[in-house]
């Protein structure tokens, strides 16, 4: 069993010692068919931002689609490992704490994948309010959020599941829920418990 000194997964250190052994058990391997879905039906590319980019998969998808993506990552691995894995689109990820990071348009988009569940469950609040001072009105927060209604979920990690109940707390004071449905495609870490969601900004 592979094993880390890094134990806070709030420190950079933490991710960094994880790309580089290339111990990623959250990684698919590509792009959820519940994004490619999402792109398809869209009417128009999405300014897009991508916290906790991992590989970087969804933003070469995004830039290939014609979207303005920037991905984005505080371990320096991941966006060493990210560049190298989409190669002409690594122009689009770069080095960057997403509490401090001020994209340079506004955005109509961020995509959730894997970052909510990789922080502890005491940074909850401060992600959805940064996702909700980085939306205006009417912008989208989209992706797939790992739920778990059993008592002791949210205590081990990561990743750090969410319940269904604590989930919609959180994000009702900014957002409104507009869709969601169960992942058919989960990777084995997932698989049963991940739900894709798209939630719009409310007016303030």
């Amino acid at each position: 069993m592979q094993t880390f000194s890094g134990k806070d997964p709030m420190q950079p250190a933490f991710w960094d010692q994880r790309f580089e052994a290339q111990f990623m058990p959250w990684d698919k391997g590509g792009v959820p068919q519940d994004l490619q879905e999402f792109v398809r039906l869209a009417k128009q590319p999405m300014a897009t931002l991508i916290p906790g980019c991992g590989i970087g998969y969804e933003a070469a998808f995004l830039a290939q689609a014609g979207w303005d993506v920037t991905a984005i990552d505080f371990s320096a691995a991941a966006v060493a490992s990210a560049k190298a894995a989409i190669g002409a689109w690594a122009k689009h990820v770069i080095e960057a704490d997403f509490f401090q990071y001020q994209p340079a348009q506004s955005l109509d988009l961020i995509y959730e994948r894997a970052f909510l569940c990789a922080l502890p469950p005491a940074m909850r609040p401060a992600i959805a309010s940064r996702w909700a001072a980085l939306l205006p009105a009417g912008g989208i927060l989209a992706g797939f959020f790992f739920l778990d209604d059993s008592a002791e979920a949210s205590l081990k990690g990561p990743p750090f599941s969410i319940t269904s109940a604590d989930l919609q707390a959180l994000l009702l004071p900014y957002f409104e829920l507009q869709e969601q449905r169960a992942v058919s495609d989960s990777i084995p870490v997932f698989v049963g418990k991940e739900s894709w969601q798209v939630w719009r900004r409310r007016s303030e």
